[in-house]
């Protein structure tokens, strides 16, 4: 069955745009999407691979190596000679809650061992997901290990692999998309803190928004083929804005009035270190790429705002306000 399309997502704009953005620019960090059971948040970060342009990879590579970088090249690409590119569909790997550890930094491949005496390594989900999308549904029930072994990884962009005499590093480079329920659980600080974007998702309170889902997920079900012809154009067009704004991004601007505005904001917030400055020059330099804008506006910091800066604001014992009214609040002092 085809993936549910993009553009037949009805509502939750925040989380599609955060989709977005991660899509034109990585190096924002992640999105998490937390919020009620049947919202839609695993259809759209699904439907998100249909958008992808494909990308050029090394024929063959299990790591998706990009024969145009050097310097994030695998041990076998790298020792290589010309290295043939072949366009890859990017890569969006699930990551079972019920992992183990082998299986997600890989581990040494035992057919080949046994049978042929060599010491081969079989690649893990870290690898697959190397320049793509690495996605984990519950990501508040995931085990701690993990949770520990994806934090080095993320920060480092670096898979190392220590088992059974087999010693190896490959590049690991992916955009961490988690969702979950918060009655589940919450998740660690450590964690939530390497997320880019934080979205909410609710279910719609209004009779025309919920029938709209209703029919669309009743008619994508019935006939999926058909359900999905009729948004191709649109899904195509959402492609191509997307190239475009990866293209338009290097030349975006952000003049040192929005860098002000930023940094009030996150003085205004009490924000821990500086990497919500960074996320919101980030978030709001590629959601101007993505509205064909070349310069940084206040009105993109504020329309992405509540996303990069909702999990990072401290605890208030005497503020009992959700975190995005915090946000909100602030946005109107120091936007005022």
């Amino acid at each position: 069955m085809p993936p549910f399309p993009f553009s037949a997502i009805v509502g939750q704009d925040e989380m599609r745009q955060a989709l977005l953005i991660a899509a034109v620019d990585p190096a924002v960090g992640g999105v998490l999407v937390f919020g009620d059971r049947g919202t839609g948040k695993s259809t759209a970060i699904r439907a998100l691979a249909a958008l992808l342009p494909p990308m050029n990879a090394v024929a063959g590579c299990p790591y998706n190596c990009d024969p145009a970088s050097p310097a994030d090249l695998c041990p076998h690409c790298a020792e290589g000679g010309p290295r043939k590119a072949q366009k890859k569909p990017v890569p969006v790997v699930d990551l079972p809650l019920g992992a183990t550890e082998d299986r997600v930094v890989g581990t040494l491949d035992l057919e080949r061992a046994l049978g042929a005496g060599v010491k081969a390594f079989e690649p893990g989900l870290l690898a697959r997901a190397n320049r793509g999308f690495l996605y984990i549904d519950e990501v508040n029930l995931l085990e701690d290990h993990l949770v520990d072994l994806l934090l080095d990884v993320a920060a480092s962009g670096v898979n190392t692999v220590e088992r059974e005499g087999l010693s190896l590093r490959h590049p690991a480079r992916f955009v961490l998309v988690g969702s979950g329920n918060p009655e589940e659980g919450e998740l660690r600080p450590q964690l939530l803190d390497r997320f880019g974007l934080a979205c909410e998702v609710a279910t719609p309170t209004d009779i025309a928004t919920r029938i709209a889902v209703v029919r669309a997920r009743d008619a994508y079900e019935r006939d999926p083929d058909a359900f999905c012809a009729a948004h191709a154009k649109e899904d195509t067009a959402i492609r191509k804005r997307i190239e475009a704004a990866r293209k338009r991004l290097p030349a975006v601007t952000v003049p040192d009035a929005a860098l002000e505005q930023a940094a009030r904001l996150c003085l205004a917030l009490g924000t821990d270190g500086l990497r919500g400055e960074l996320t919101l020059m980030r978030t709001a330099r590629a959601l101007a790429a993505l509205d064909g804008a070349g310069t940084v506006t206040d009105d993109h910091l504020r329309r992405i705002a509540p996303a990069a800066l909702r999990h990072r604001l401290r605890r208030n014992p005497l503020d009992e306000s959700g975190s995005t009214v915090r946000v909100e609040r602030a946005l109107a002092e120091v936007f005022a």
